[in-house]
């Protein structure tokens, strides 16, 4: 019976996109089966690639606008129109990568941007959006990209009311966040406690976020009669979640199974032998919603076995035990990381590995 397989690997971050480690994954299956139906899946859990996955997945029209950076610098930034929806990648005009290591600081780092993108695709029609929340660089609640609203709405509405009256121009918007983040907003596993560190925040910094989190989240309650901090995904990018739940009433989604429902996965495992996955690093913490466990959920329903590939493996008794088929690391141990990290290599390596594998 010839063999139908699903790649579907995540990036290796600052190494490989989605689309180049599926290639080097489909040539190793083709090198050692060539009669076998490939099909490669690009995908993204709303960081990095989320805009290129469902452009692959539905097709549509990727616009290019001005926009300010986390330090408010004009730069361009992508979304994707199809139809009424929009698909906006928060990281594109918010996100870490923007930064230079010397200037990250969340603190003062604005998801402003991330304001922008939304009030042009409404300004162009668009009723239905979706957003990736990966890869920020801010954590200030999402207060800069409902600032970038008001300013752009406030005009719209009558002076007798509050500038913030102007988020009613959303009113028949629906959002739709994805993020497998399940932090709330606040506290010890909020979003300055947990994310902040990783973005250029002190220990003090961190305690000046949390509490800055807590009066804006306490005067939002007061504006609306309800409190959404503590919702599974306030916490997501800096707290861009708790605006999105608090002010736009989104529906929070994962975006691994967002992007595979685009896809229309579960019919494409219908008659799949073998789904191949990866990411760059994979351990237990694979298991606590990442997109190759995602994959593997979704392949276990259909009672297909999952491969598992990354550059580096720990916990492999367990990841076999969570229903994973098999487990391998493309890089032999010998391997130096700043070797492993060529993009050359980790495709050469991703290639090899399928000599060893059985299937």
């Amino acid at each position: 019976m010839k063999q139908k397989i699903i790649i579907a690997i995540d990036s290796f971050k600052g190494c490989l996109t989605s689309q180049e480690a599926n290639q080097a994954a489909a040539e190793g299956v083709i090198a050692r089966m060539p009669d076998a139906e490939v099909i490669q899946i690009p995908v993204s859990d709303g960081g990095e690639g989320w805009l290129t996955a469902f452009q692959s997945a539905m097709g549509g029209e990727m616009v290019t606008i001005s926009v300010r950076d986390p330090l408010l610098r004009p730069i361009t930034a992508n979304y994707l129109i199809h139809g009424d929806t929009a698909v906006i990648e928060i990281a594109q005009a918010s996100g870490l990568t923007l930064l230079s290591p010397e200037e990250r600081n969340p603190l003062i780092a604005t998801s402003y941007g991330t304001g922008q993108l939304i009030v042009d695709a409404v300004r162009r029609g668009c009723r239905n959006i979706i957003v990736g929340l990966g890869g920020s660089a801010t954590s200030d609640c999402g207060m800069g990209m409902l600032h970038a609203i008001i300013d752009s709405f406030a005009k719209q509405t009558s002076i007798a009311h509050s500038r913030w009256d102007a988020i009613h121009e959303l009113d028949d918007i629906r959002f739709t966040i994805a993020t497998d983040v399940t932090n709330p907003l606040c506290g010890d596993q909020g979003a300055a406690h947990v994310f902040a560190p990783q973005k250029g925040a002190t220990p003090e910094m961190v305690l000046r976020l949390d509490d800055r989190a807590k009066l804006f989240s306490e005067m939002s309650a007061r504006h609306f009669g309800y409190d959404r901090q503590d919702l599974s995904g306030a916490g997501a990018a800096g707290g861009l979640g708790y605006a999105f739940l608090q002010y736009m009433n989104a529906t929070c989604r994962s975006g691994i199974d967002l992007l595979l429902e685009a896809v229309h996965f579960d019919e494409l495992l219908e008659d799949t032998t073998l789904v191949i996955t990866g990411e760059g690093a994979a351990d237990r913490q694979t298991l606590m919603g990442k997109l190759p466990f995602g994959i593997l959920q979704h392949a276990k329903a259909h009672q297909v076995p999952v491969c598992l590939i990354a550059g580096r493996i720990a916990d492999q008794d367990v990841l076999l035990q969570a229903g994973f088929a098999q487990v391998s690391c493309i890089n032999p141990t010998s391997l130096s990381l700043s070797e492993a990290m060529r993009p050359e290599v980790a495709k050469r390596n991703i290639s090899a590995t399928f000599n060893k594998l059985s299937f």
